[in-house]
């Protein structure tokens, strides 16, 4: 038997270069009035302002969660990209998840930027959230440790965190604007409880929201000061979400620090004249300009203060990367065992005197991989977190390079196509014009037409300019060119991507020529994700034809652009038939489907759950026609699986990041056994189903639902979802045997109560088991103390072999918040502890004695 002990996240909290609150004072007064105020909102879009007189670099700023994209939107400036957040969460390993916020760090370091605005504390209020896939999960306590982790990673390297978006900014829609009506309880024990623990871990930045909650806007908001600056003992930086300052007094006399992007006009003069009139007092500014200096010095951008620490970044950062697929992969359903699957020259596969793999049952001679999001898995989420990976290995290139030399055929077949937004022009398909390299051209021209300045692009899609941005931006217009190859004979889609006038040449013959006028103001609209306007075209395989697209510059209407091609599609029903027959031909098939960028992305919510197109159709055919069907999930959140119960093995891989091919082979394989335990509730179906709303009414959000956040609200409800919160198979099997409970030691300030749970392998192949302890406890008038986790560790054991999960149950799990005493108080008893592999399943149960 082996004891499992979670101990301490193996990257320790970075230890800060001294900076004595008198340093500080003396830096601050050095400065005018006028000085310390521009400090305090950007000095541009992702960089603050230097002041040389205290020794003051500038900050870089970098969107994050999955990666660190710079402070450029630029596809030649590549980044590393991680899996999403919920599949980071679904590993249920803080180890893992510090060893990637290491990775971020280095990447931060590698680009000059200092504070990564990341990660997102957003609850899973409802799957139908658009940004879904870049928060860690339903419940407060995963949320909490999740993010710990991440945050203690990330700034071991000497690079700042960020806590966002202070608070219950869980939806899209109308999330500039929209007023979340939280009680006062629910507000503290479930939505800002992971903010809490984001701050006992030392996060350094904190992100004010743009929504209001109860009527206040948050860069506004009261609890900026209590509970995050004042029983919290936040030191840190308040920033804003970009744009989210709305006003000069209110804001400044609010506990929020700083305002980007900048110079922020509301943050310039008209608060100089307000503090000079006394409307402001001096003392708040000064206060905001300590706190800055103080992140500076953490960062290493404040002379005197000496570097900050920076961990090693990790050796092998693509191996770390395939390992982080793995560990996220929910294993939904593996009936009869058909996961791993078994290549036709796996060692000892194929006895002696058997000719041929297909002589054996189980082994592959040929498998079939199909489906829209094989070739192209979607690896990451829309909006402003998206990065530009160096390379991409999809599902199939990984299941084809795993199998090479074994003798296992891989056929594949796409099924369905989605309808997504257009593909933009590649080095693949297009040369630059001007000088025949691979990529386009891109102009900024002004009013009269004269080039302002160009530059060589790897893509037909740019949201800003690269090589001169100061000049670009005074640009009238816009144009991206190339000469484009087509690689088919047929009707080509061919796309211009902009807001203002836009229009598109081909061979000197206008396709495109209109005005597109906005339909929302949400930023990643704006500037990420515009709308765009198609032609067709007929074309001529490898007969290169001149596109030109245009876009006019106005103000407030982005500068993103994007000059698109797609290629003619055999007949929907051709194409789902050749898949069909592709998966009736081979000994298993593996089809992996998905969402697209219109269904999960920032700035939009989704409305429906269902999976697009004919894809649910693709699966229940594959299924019919092959009884080895594997299904990959590729989704960031859930969606709605009516086939689940005919296909044999369901395995979900989230937004798996740039190795997403190499890991899901491993675990197709058996190379690694898939670690993933589900951070949220996963519905059977929409309809019925305990889902919040997301569409304000009258611009006020109401979390009428209280506490009953995901299975919790399932429970409640007394509905039975597809897949409980906890959930994840692996490739052995566990028998839980024995619950103990260690009650805390007297006068302990240390953790609560242990849980020490015994569980066995009862399979026949080594494995990992994520041990979770849910509590309940007696009523109240708010909560009806069904189960809630309370604590989680992991345990590894050999075949036969037996292992104790040591689970730590903080004092906070016993307490709830007492609004009319401002303070936390203890729950009702009777305590019960509950051991089990999921909200769903907990077959162990022990009084906790209060």
């Amino acid at each position: 038997m082996t004891m499992i002990t979670p101990g301490p996240v193996p990257v320790p909290p970075a230890t800060a270069p001294a900076l004595t609150d008198e340093r500080l004072d003396a830096l601050v007064a050095r400065l005018d009035l006028p000085a310390k105020i521009r400090l305090l909102s950007g000095a541009g879009t992702f960089r603050t302002a230097p002041e040389p007189a205290v020794g003051l670099r500038a900050l870089g700023f970098s969107d994050g969660p999955a990666g660190v994209r710079g402070e450029r939107w630029d596809e030649r400036d590549t980044a590393l990209a991680l899996p999403s957040p919920t599949a980071l969460a679904a590993a249920w390993d803080d180890g893992l998840v510090a060893e990637l916020g290491g990775l971020l760090a280095a990447e931060a370091r590698r680009k000059r930027i200092h504070v990564l605005l990341a990660p997102t504390l957003n609850l899973h209020r409802t799957p139908a959230a658009g940004r879904h896939f870049e928060c860690f999960a339903e419940d407060p306590l995963l949320v909490g440790r999740t993010a710990a982790a991440y945050i203690r990673g990330v700034q071991a390297g000497g690079v700042a965190a960020t806590a966002k978006h202070y608070v219950a900014n869980d939806s899209e829609t109308d999330r500039l604007t929209l007023d979340a009506r939280v009680d006062e309880r629910t507000l503290h024990e479930v939505y800002l409880a992971p903010f809490e623990a984001a701050v006992r871990a030392g996060v350094w930045v904190v992100m004010s929201a743009y929504n209001r909650v109860n009527g206040v806007t948050m860069s506004h908001s009261p609890l900026l000061a209590e509970p995050l600056k004042g029983s919290w003992g936040f030191d840190g930086v308040v920033v804003s979400d970009w744009g989210a300052v709305r006003s000069t007094e209110p804001a400044a006399l609010a506990a929020q620090d700083l305002a980007m992007p900048g110079p922020h006009p509301l943050w310039g003069e008209p608060l100089v004249a307000a503090v000079r009139a006394g409307r402001v007092p001096e003392e708040l500014v000064d206060a905001k300009v300590r706190r800055l200096l103080r992140l500076a010095a953490r960062v290493g951008a404040l002379e005197g203060a000496g570097p900050p620490p920076a961990a090693p970044a990790p050796a092998e950062p693509r191996a770390l990367l395939r390992r982080a697929v793995a560990a996220g992969c929910v294993l939904l359903r593996n009936e009869g065992g058909l996961l791993p699957l078994v290549p036709a020259a796996a060692p000892g596969a194929v006895p002696p005197g058997v000719p041929g793999a297909s002589a054996v049952p189980g082994l592959l001679a040929r498998l079939a991989v199909i489906g829209p999001n094989a070739a192209a898995a979607r690896v990451q989420g829309g909006g402003s977190a998206g990065v530009f990976p160096e390379a991409v290995v999809s599902p199939l290139d990984g299941i084809r390079e795993a199998l090479s030399g074994t003798g296992t055929e891989v056929v594949h077949a796409e099924g369905v196509r989605l309808g997504t937004r257009p593909t933009p022009l590649h080095p693949g398909n297009a040369v630059d014009p001007r000088t025949g390299d691979p990529g386009v051209l891109v102009r900024y021209l002004a009013a009269d037409g004269a080039e302002l300045c160009a530059e060589h692009r790897l893509s037909g899609r740019v949201l800003e300019p690269g090589d001169a941005p100061d000049l670009a931006r005074t640009a009238a217009s816009v144009e991206v060119s190339a000469h484009f190859t087509p690689t088919a004979t047929g009707e080509w889609r061919l796309s211009v991507v902009g807001l203002g006038a836009v229009a598109l040449r081909v061979d000197g013959e206008e396709l495109i020529g209109t005005v597109v006028e906005p339909e929302s103001d949400d930023p990643t609209y704006v500037h990420v994700a515009p709308s765009f306007r198609t032609a067709v075209r007929k074309a001529v395989a490898g007969e290169p034809l001149h596109l030109v697209a245009t876009r006019e510059l106005r103000p407030d209407q982005g500068l993103a652009v994007a000059l698109a091609a797609d290629a003619p599609q055999p007949a929907e029903d051709e194409a789902f038939a050749e898949a069909v027959a592709c998966a009736r031909g081979a000994d298993a098939a593996v089809v992996v489907v998905g969402t697209t960028d219109e269904i999960e992305s920032e700035g939009a919510d989704r409305t429906s759950l269902a999976l697009p197109g004919r894809q649910d159709e693709l699966v229940a055919a594959v299924a019919a026609a092959n009884p080895r069907t594997v299904v990959i999930v590729n989704a960031g959140g859930p969606v709605e699986l009516p086939w689940r119960e005919s296909a044999p093995a369901v395995l979900l891989c989230w937004f798996p990041g740039q190795e997403a091919g190499h890991g899901l082979a491993d675990v197709l394989f058996g190379r690694a056994e898939p670690g993933g335990r589900l951070p949220t509730t996963w519905a059977a179906r929409a309809a019925g189903a305990p889902l919040p709303a997301t569409a304000p009414a009258d611009g006020v959000l109401r979390y009428a639902e209280g506490p009953y956040v995901g299975h919790r609200a399932w429970r409640r409800a007394g509905v039975e979802p597809a897949y409980w919160f906890g959930h994840g198979l692996g490739y052995t099997t566990w028998a839980y045997e024995a619950l103990e409970v260690r009650p805390p030691e007297p006068d302990s300030a240390g953790p609560g109560a242990t849980a020490l749970v015994t569980v066995r392998n009862t399979g026949t192949r080594g494995g990992r088991e994520v041990v979770q302890v849910y509590l309940t406890t007696g009523p109240d008038e708010h909560d009806d103390g069904g189960p809630r986790l309370a604590g989680y560790a992991a345990v590894h054991a050999a075949p036969g072999a037996s292992a104790v999960a040591e689970v730590r149950i903080e004092p906070r799990a016993l307490q709830r918040w007492s609004p009319a005493e401002a303070r936390w108080v203890p729950r009702p008893g009777p305590y019960v502890l509950h051991a089990g592999p999921s909200a769903a399943r907990q077959p162990l149960s022990a009084l906790l004695a209060p």
